[in-house]
């Protein structure tokens, strides 16, 4: 009689996965599934966008920029400030730029970014309004509009390689709140 060679470690005993009667075809549709699952799973973490926000009070008319990121990368930021609060704003995508939000009091600032400079981090200032705002660029550039009172935010991308790609938020005659949304830096901007 030939000598049984015995397993050695351990063993997954999946029997209980399925019935006593199941076929190899069944078998292949449960490994199909999980292979799926897995293929899901993978895709889920390469995700990319994240959002920060909203900072700021109540009130106003709801905006967002989103179909603006179509365009392009941000290429230029129109601020407008009083002594107290934001009171409008306006971003240029690409060569494009957006609908201005807030109200017309103040004083108008415009900062342009160099070519493939990209907002890395967002911070400032709220109380019922925004106060301040705070714009970071991967070339070390520090953008401050507004005035430094009021609660505290500081946003970044939730993963690496990531920009702020458009804002949204509330506003009226003031900036009421403020949406960051953060996403890889378009791939073919040939209007940059």
């Amino acid at each position: 009689m030939p000598e049984q060679i015995k397993p050695r470690g351990k063993r997954a005993n999946l029997h209980f996965l399925l019935p006593s009667h199941s076929s190899p075809r069944m078998l292949t549709v449960a490994l199909l599934v999980l292979l799926c699952a897995s293929a899901s799973a993978n895709a889920i973490q390469a995700r990319s966008s994240s959002y920060n926000g909203e900072y700021g009070g109540g009130g106003g008319k709801r905006f967002s920029h989103s179909g603006n990121q179509l365009d392009g990368p941000i290429t230029a930021l129109r601020v407008r400030v009083n002594r107290y609060y934001i009171v409008g704003l306006q971003v240029r995508y690409g060569k494009v730029w957006s609908d201005y939000v807030g109200g017309s009091q103040g004083d108008l600032e415009e900062i342009f970014l160099h070519p493939g400079e990209s907002v890395i981090q967002v911070s400032g200032k709220y109380k019922y309004y925004l106060r301040q705002v705070i714009f970071v660029t991967d070339k070390g550039r520090y953008l401050p509009f507004g005035k430094d009172t009021g609660t505290s935010f500081n946003a970044v991308p939730l993963y690496p390689n990531t920009v702020l790609r458009f804002i949204s938020g509330r506003a009226g005659l003031l900036i009421n709140a403020i949406g960051l949304h953060w996403d890889v830096y378009p791939s073919d901007c040939s209007s940059c």
